[in-house]
């Protein structure tokens, strides 16, 4: 079988250990090196910038690590490097 072809969750899979750009169904995104996820797509980031759109602008927090729950998650972009400014 050609390597050009790759699930989804193999896709996901090949990304462990690099950075990652996931985009949520809220306000909210994160960027971080993915650690961990199941097939579900929750997943566990390391080293996470939480960025937050409020109404008085975009807010950014530091984040040792986290949990993100796959039923929120709307895209991931490998690689992505988060919402420019």
């Amino acid at each position: 079988m050609s390597s050009i072809h790759q699930l989804p969750l193999e896709l996901i899979d090949s990304c462990i250990g690099s950075r990652i750009w996931v985009v949520m169904k809220s306000d909210k995104e994160f960027t971080g090196t993915l650690k961990h996820f199941d097939d579900y797509v929750n997943m566990v980031l390391e080293d996470v910038t939480e960025y937050e759109n409020t109404p008085e602008g975009r807010k950014t927090t530091q984040l040792e690590q986290i949990l993100l729950n796959g039923n929120n998650i709307c895209m991931l972009i490998p690689g992505g490097t988060g919402p420019s400014a």
